[in-house]
């Protein structure tokens, strides 16, 4: 069988564009987004909305769905997992820079999996130094930037690792996310504020994006965009993207990969999400055993699902130009489902991971492409 491998990961602005290009415009320099000199902006991340889900519900979001249109829509990166994304947008470079490069991965130094956006306790990563490069508010240290969330993200190891450089602001709800944004840009002082909005993710994951809960958080937050929109000063910009696109998975379109033995055989740990796993092979394993592991899976699951060797990946710019202190941290094989599946260990696996219905993760375009829209100052 042919290796597969994913395509147009390079296609259209990335996320890491997005950051780097609002401090040219506040700046009046030039700019990949083509963003006009600006004094202020608000970059609105709205976890899991993907460009097709907005579509697909576009009569709950009609603020959102009239902004799509010509420059409209970015490429989040592989993998499409949240920890990973947010911080290419936040630091303006790749996974394979910055090292968060999936859900859960591989600290070499500890030979443990490590979750990237809750695994930040005492005896875990430092998010000082795993996360390996200064973000961009930390290096437009001139301009004031601002974070605005939930509270209960204010100290945590992932705010310090992704964040750091930016005040952060609390409001626990969406309307007030907004309406801090809208304080912060209501002074002269020209700022920089990203604003996450996690209510999308968290209802799609647990009641899939059909789920009365999903459209309740889409109305939500089309009713605090449209109230933000009509009372923007005329020098500043809103952007509103994602970090992912998701899909509904069965429960019956689970594949449990322990179920073949040998397919688990060599395998010291699995890391990644479950649309995209990384298997983490044995130290001593011999090379042919580990060629054999792959052709196995190729053959086992090649017809619906990329199946790449950490090398493969590397070449493919799955993860961006990839420091050598990052390359370990990269699965030695990665398991990126084509078709609507969802890969799971079943010996590990925890009942509630396994109720998840929205899932990411993998390089379809649906989980890949996001919107990028434009209101306010950004719209010319």
């Amino acid at each position: 069988m042919p290796i597969m491998v994913p395509t147009g990961l390079a296609d259209g602005p990335h996320l890491a564009a997005v950051l780097p290009s609002c401090v040219a415009a506040m700046r009046g320099d030039g700019n990949p987004l083509r963003l006009r000199p600006v004094r202020s902006v608000v970059v609105a991340l709205v976890d899991g909305l993907g460009t097709a889900n907005l579509r697909e519900r576009s009569g709950h979001a009609r603020t959102l769905a009239a902004a799509l249109g010509r420059f409209s829509t970015a490429r989040t990166g592989g993998p499409t997992t949240t920890a990973a994304a947010i911080t290419s947008l936040t630091t303006g470079t790749s996974p394979g820079q910055h090292g968060v490069v999936g859900y859960a991965v591989l600290d070499p130094s500890s030979d443990r999996v490590v979750n990237q956006l809750s695994g930040w306790g005492s005896g875990a990563v430092d998010p000082a130094t795993w996360q390996r490069v200064p973000t961009v508010f930390e290096r437009e240290s001139d301009i004031r930037s601002y974070a605005i969330g939930q509270s209960r993200y204010r100290s945590s190891g992932f705010t310090s690792a992704a964040l750091r450089g930016a005040e952060y602001l609390a409001a626990d709800d969406i309307a007030g996310r907004f309406e801090a944004a809208l304080d912060v840009v209501g002074a002269r002082e020209a700022s920089l504020s990203y604003l996450y909005v996690p209510e999308l993710d968290m209802a799609a994951h647990a009641a899939g994006t059909s789920s009365d809960r999903w459209i309740a958080a889409l109305e939500a937050l089309e009713a605090a965009v449209s109230d933000t929109v009509r009372s923007l000063p005329p020098d500043v910009a809103l952007l509103l993207t994602a970090d992912h696109g998701v899909l509904d998975v069965a429960e019956s379109s689970h594949v449990l990969i322990d179920e073949r033995p040998d397919l688990v055989d060599g395998v010291r740990h699995v890391g990644g999400d479950p649309r995209l796993l990384s298997l983490y092979l044995e130290p001593d394993l011999p090379g042919a055993a580990r060629a054999a592991l792959v052709e196995r899976w190729r053959d086992a699951e090649g017809e619906r699902a990329w199946i790449l060797t950490r090398d493969e990946a590397v070449a493919a710019g799955v993860f961006g130009e990839v420091d050598i202190e990052v390359l370990p941290r990269i699965g030695d094989i990665l398991v990126g489902a084509r078709a609507p599946i969802a890969y799971y260990d079943s010996r590990v696996a925890t009942a509630a991971s396994r109720q998840m219905i929205g899932q990411h993760g993998s390089f379809t375009a649906r989980e890949r492409e996001v919107p990028l829209l434009r209101f306010g100052a950004a719209q010319s």
